[in-house]
Parts: C-alpha cells; structure tokens; sequence
C-alpha cells in the first residue's frame, strides 16, 4: 500500500496514562458528539487503547459498503460472543455470508407480511394488561412486547410474563458487560472470577437454557412448527451437514437480543416525545383510529399508517439505539486521506451521526415531518439506524413493522402520561433513557373495542 495518506490526527484533550477515558466515563454520547467537530477522522485514546473514530458519513458509508472487506466487526462484537461464537450478528468472513444466506428468506418482506397477525396477536395481550392511572417503566413494558414479538413470530414460543422477565433481564447483563469489557482495555479482567463477571455467566447460561428449551419442543414435534428454529433446525450447509445445536443455540439467542433491546428503546423515545407533544400524539390518535374502524391491523392496512411510520423514523434518527459501532482494519487500510495502521481499532456512531446540525436542521427538535416527502433528505448514508452494506441488519424490516405495529396498538387504546423528572439518554448497549416512568391513560373515543 503506498504510504500517502497520513494517521489521523489525534483528539484535542488527551492527558497523562487516561488519554479521554474521563469525558468518555462522565458523558460518552456528549463526548462522542463533540468529537464530530474536530474533523472526518480522528483518534482517541482510552488508557493503553488507541481507537480512531471516523465522522463522515462519506467515509463511513464506504467502510459499510465497498470497503467492508478490510475490516472486522471489532472490539465490541469480540465482546459480544458471550452470545455464542459464531452467531451472525458477531460471525465474519464466510461463515457470516452462508449463515446470512441461509437466513435470509425469513425475512424477507413476504415472510414479514405474514408475520403481521402474530405480532399484533403478541402485543394485544401486554396492552391489555395496564392499568390505567398506575406508572409504568416504558422501557421494561416495551421490551417485553417486542421479545413477546420476536419469539412470537420467529419461534413460536409465547413465554409467560415471569419467565419472559428471567430472559430480559439476562439478556441486559450480556448487552451490559459486553459494552463494558468493550471500553475496557484490559482482557484479563474479563477472567477474574468477580461478582460482575460471575453475573455474566450466570445470564449467558439461563439465556442459553430458556432457548435450549424451545429447540426440544420443536425437535420433539417437528411438524408442528414452521419458524426460523425450524428453519435453523432442517438447513444444511454446502456438505449436507446440519447445524449443531449450540450454533442454532447462539444464532437464536442473538435474535432475541438483538430484536428485543433496539426496538424498545426506539419505542420508549417515541412515546416519551408524544408525551412532551399533543398535537403529534393527536395525529397519531387521528390515523390509527381510522386505520383500524375498519377491522384489525393486517399487512395490507399497514402501509396507511403514514404518520406512525414517520414517528418511527424520527425516533430512530433523534435516539438512534448505536450509539457504537465497531470494526477492526484487517491490514493497512486506506480511508479518504487517511491510512489506518493493520490491526486500528474503528468507531463510529449512528447517534452523532443522526444528530449532526449540517446534515439535520435543527436536529435536536423532535420533528417528524422532516421525513415529509416534499421535505429535503438527508444525504445518502447520512441516515443509517440498521447499517449499511452487507452487514446491514437482517432483521430490519422485522423491526420496522413490529415497531409500527406496537405504536398503533398501544395508540389505540392509551396515552401515556409523562411524570415529574428529568429523561436524558445513556450510552450503554443502545441509547436508552435514564429512567422513564408514564402513566397510561384510557382513551374514551378509542375504536379498539370495534377493531376486534
């Protein structure tokens, strides 16, 4: 590779043996915005770490595209194997495009459409249940319809709420040491036999066992299911060989992850900014109670639901869930004007991205009709809440009707009501709100009652 591109120039405040840990510990989504500022590519340094974060969407939309074959998925995804080693979200090279292949055609948009009476008759019940005028956690209600979405319709498995509970609350302890041992430097900790890294095992293991469960109700009564564990179960690769087991194992237990944490979190923003704006959560109201006089929420309705979809998309600009993305240069790489070392450690983040002031006008107003069609775009790769290029995530269609599909439902029947305090957002896995308490509120003139 010739040597005409430069290193990166390092981010202004580095100090002494920390380099930027401080502002990355005390604000790492201010911190991470910031860094925006000091130009297209630039690197950090966290203790020992040197990490080169890329800002541009140019650069990182070629680094997701037609260079992606240069990099790894890197150090957060290394971390993130406490799912299992060879899952597609963490698998690389080849084993990550025959696996993709194999997965593809359960979610592709047909297969979706058909999944849309299992979401809706996944959510029903959890809308159901609240009472109105006791405060609920947002973020916690959200995450157990949209696992109660994902095994639904990917598994056929509708748990109860209090196992439900055991699988969420491990998959956030997996989620969370992933991220932590992510930021840290140093690997030997992770080996410590500490009460954390106890926890974590602890988690990976009762996660692993939930899921081992549904495998042998669908190997016992095979004919009985048509889902993607049936489909991991009969596939073979190019030798005929199936699966093993802890491959079908990993493979859906980072399903569960991964479709469970991002739209929840999406969904928690979303009702958080119709609580601080009536006029956006009349409209709502307006939409989907004429969607719905007319019977039940299907795949063909859903394409009417214009304004929940813009919502959606606004929520997922404004609170984008990747706040981190990692990769890994497999060997000299050379991007824009700059060369990064073989073996850099790469960031980058949707959130700054989606938040950036000359790619969004005014981009920390909660505006969705910026998704207008009359409304100027933003740049190609300017937004990208799944990714991008071939590593762009398989389940995005998945998570965009789910995501409509709860927003409608729990419209049709409540308000939520914000309480007193203050919800900003945190960096840990995806960008979740530091606390959020509402108060559900039955709507009078709701047509849930009629859309049966």
């Amino acid at each position: 590779m010739s040597n005409s591109g430069h290193v990166p120039p390092m981010a202004p405040g580095k100090l002494p043996l920390v380099g930027h840990a401080i502002p990355l510990i005390k604000d790492r989504l201010a911190f991470i915005q910031r860094l925006r500022t000091h130009g297209p590519v630039v690197r950090i340094t966290v203790g020992p770490k040197t990490l080169t974060v890329v800002n541009s969407p140019e650069l990182m939309h070629k680094m997701l595209t037609s260079q992606a074959d240069e990099f790894t998925k890197g150090l957060l995804f290394e971390k993130l194997k406490l799912f299992g080693k060879d899952a597609l979200p963490v698998a690389e090279g080849k084993p990550h495009l025959r696996r993709r292949r194999l997965m593809q055609p359960a979610f592709h948009r047909q297969q979706i459409a058909g999944y849309v009476d299992t979401m809706r008759t996944a959510v029903e019940p959890y809308v159901a249940s609240w009472d109105g005028g006791t405060p609920v956690d947002v973020k916690t209600e959200m995450q157990l319809m949209a696992q109660g979405v994902v095994m639904s319709a990917l598994f056929s498995a509708t748990p109860r709420r209090a196992p439900a509970a055991t699988i969420l609350n491990s998959v956030d302890t997996v989620f969370k040491t992933a991220i932590q041992r992510a930021l840290l430097p140093i690997s030997l900790l992770e080996r410590l036999p500490t009460r954390r890294n106890r926890k974590a095992d602890e988690a990976s293991s009762a996660l692993r066992t939930a899921v081992a469960e549904i495998i042998a109700e669908h190997r016992a009564r095979p004919d009985t299911y048509d889902d993607i564990v049936s489909l991991l179960l009969t596939a073979q690769d190019e030798t005929g060989a199936t699966l093993p087991d802890d491959e079908i194992l990993s493979e859906i237990v980072a399903l569960l992850a991964a479709g469970s944490e991002t739209t929840a979190v999406v969904l928690s923003w979303l009702f958080h900014e119709l609580g601080r704006n009536p006029e956006m959560e009349r409209l709502l109201h307006e939409e989907v109670d004429s969607v719905l006089a007319e019977g039940p929420l299907t795949a063909e309705r859903l394409p009417r639901l214009v304004h929940t979809r813009r919502l959606v998309s606004e929520s997922l600009r404004m609170y984008s869930p990747a706040w981190l993305v990692t990769r890994q240069a497999v060997s000299d790489v050379r991007l824009g004007e700059f060369t990064l070392p073989a073996g850099s450690d790469v960031i980058w983040s949707a959130y700054a991205l989606h938040r950036d002031p000359e790619l969004y006008p005014d981009p920390l107003r909660f505006d969705p009709d910026r998704w207008l069609p009359e409304r100027p775009q933003p740049p190609k790769g300017a937004f990208v809440p799944f990714g991008s290029g071939k590593r762009m995530c398989i389940g995005d269609t998945f998570a965009w009707t789910e995501t409509i599909i709860i927003t409608a439902l729990i419209a049709s029947r409540w308000r939520l009501r914000p309480t007193p305090g203050t919800v900003r957002p945190v960096g840990a896995i995806s960008t979740h709100p530091s606390s959020l308490q509402m108060v559900p509120e039955l709507r009078h003139h709701s047509v849930v009652g009629k859309a049966r």
